[in-house]
């Protein structure tokens, strides 16, 4: 999305291609409490109302701690704990039940700014923590379970459900919940499709790198052998997104709530802002389809103008596009490769049209690409693979294992093309 007054049709295009994708969806929108403090919350919100009138659905989750903590300094009232893990005792409750009364206030009021119908649920029923490991939690809560029906209701009814905090036992008495937990436990219950955690932060930070998108297994293993690794305000969150994962939430996404813009921008954007934390299904190397010819045709071109690529028409593409194969990030098509056979060899099958989109640079991507098409063309009884190159020889070289050859080693057809063309390319093979 543009930061300025002025909408490009290409923003327009780039979100409406995601509309049928999203309409009818839920989405958690889990919110710090430092964030609605923050000037950028009216953004927020106002990017909320958009994904209203999408047809996307919305539950909001809001955190506290920080409201805790000024409480806590301004009273001069000790705290046990502000963000809803540890114990809470009597004095750092009431804190909490005063400090969710005015965040709450202030979701409610920028809501009703953006023309949204909005409402404080008590859809969240709790239990006590109990005593974990010899300690007394007093008043801090779990999620007992959710009200389905009840927010499902308020959506259809156009309502966005607010999520506060303080849930409430069998008996109505209050209990502290963390954010974090109470975000997972309503995308469980509801089915979402995605969690959006906003925090004061970047996104998620491993060994002091900002990681753009991870998958669950990794991080998994990341939290189970070197939690310390990861940046101390996301270890919380990167717990809950690997829980909501295993529960069935595909996606999670950590995002600056700073950020102007960064709500649609990571949802209506390949490239994304924040940090993407995914399941096993969410990318793949699969067949290309006609439904793809526009996406191959228009993520080559840029590679087609740098010569890097031969021109094809969409047209030559939609011919071929049993010889394309396209990769995909959250439904997205970022690379492509094609794989070509040649009727009087059939031991040699040619790899082409490899294009990865520069965002996605310097990830395996390309070798992923290569080294798939390899095997479809081994499996299809290949023993040799052919690719030619004008600018990323080096990369087929040095990367992928193919070596140069002489152009007159090429079958007869392909030989032809080649002189036609006039690209003088590098010839590489590499035996499968």
């Amino acid at each position: 999305m543009s930061n300025g007054s002025e909408i490009k049709p290409t923003d327009l295009r780039g979100i409406l291609k995601y509309v049928p994708r999203y309409h009818d969806q839920v989405f958690i929108l889990a919110i710090d409490g430092a964030v609605v403090a923050d000037e950028n919350f009216g953004n927020i919100l106002l990017d909320v109302a958009v994904l209203r009138s999408l047809g996307i659905k919305v539950v909001i989750v809001h955190g506290v701690g920080k409201q805790i903590e000024e409480l806590s300094i301004s009273r001069k009232v000790p705290i046990t704990d502000f963000i809803g893990t540890g114990v809470t005792d009597a004095a750092t409750l009431d804190l909490a039940i005063r400090a969710a009364g005015r965040v709450t206030h202030l979701v409610l009021e920028d809501l009703t700014q953006n023309n949204l119908k909005a409402a404080l649920t008590n859809a969240v029923r709790s239990a006590t923590l109990g005593v974990l490991r010899g300690v007394d939690h007093q008043f801090t809560g779990r999620v007992d379970r959710v009200d389905r029906e009840f927010l499902l209701q308020l959506i259809a009814s156009g309502v966005v459900p607010v999520v506060n905090p303080i849930a409430f036992d069998r008996d109505g008495r209050p209990l502290r919940v963390n954010s974090d937990l109470l975000a997972a436990e309503l995308a469980e219950a509801l089915q979402a499709t995605k969690i959006i955690f906003f925090t004061m932060h970047r996104g998620l930070e491993i060994a002091g790198k900002l990681h753009r998108q991870i998958n669950v297994d990794v991080l998994r293993d990341i939290l189970g052998t070197k939690p310390e690794t990861i940046n101390e305000p996301m270890r919380s969150k990167a717990d809950h997104a690997v829980k909501a994962i295993d529960s069935g939430t595909p996606r999670v996404h950590l995002l600056d709530g700073r950020q102007i813009d960064a709500l649609l921008t990571e949802i209506f954007s390949n490239e994304g802002v924040g940090t993407l934390i995914h399941g096993n299904e969410y990318q793949q190397i699969r067949q290309a389809t006609k439904r793809d010819v526009r996406a191959i045709y228009n993520l080559t071109r840029s590679a087609v103008k740098r010569e890097e690529l031969l021109y094809r028409t969409q047209q030559a593409i939609e011919k071929n596009i049993e010889n394309f194969h396209v990769f995909e990030i959250d439904e997205n098509v970022i690379a492509c490769v094609s794989l070509t056979f040649f009727a009087d060899k059939p031991g040699l099958a040619e790899v082409g049209s490899l294009y990865v989109m520069p965002f996605y640079h310097h990830r395996g991507i390309g070798k992923k690409m290569v080294d798939y098409g390899c095997k479809v063309a081994k499996d299809r009884g290949a023993t040799t693979m052919l690719a030619l190159s004008t600018q990323a020889f080096t990369f087929f070289s040095s990367v992928c294992g193919f070596n140069e050859i002489d152009k007159l080693s090429l079958p007869e057809q392909r030989l032809k093309s080649y002189e036609e063309s006039g690209r003088n390319s590098k010839i590489l093979v590499k035996q499968v």
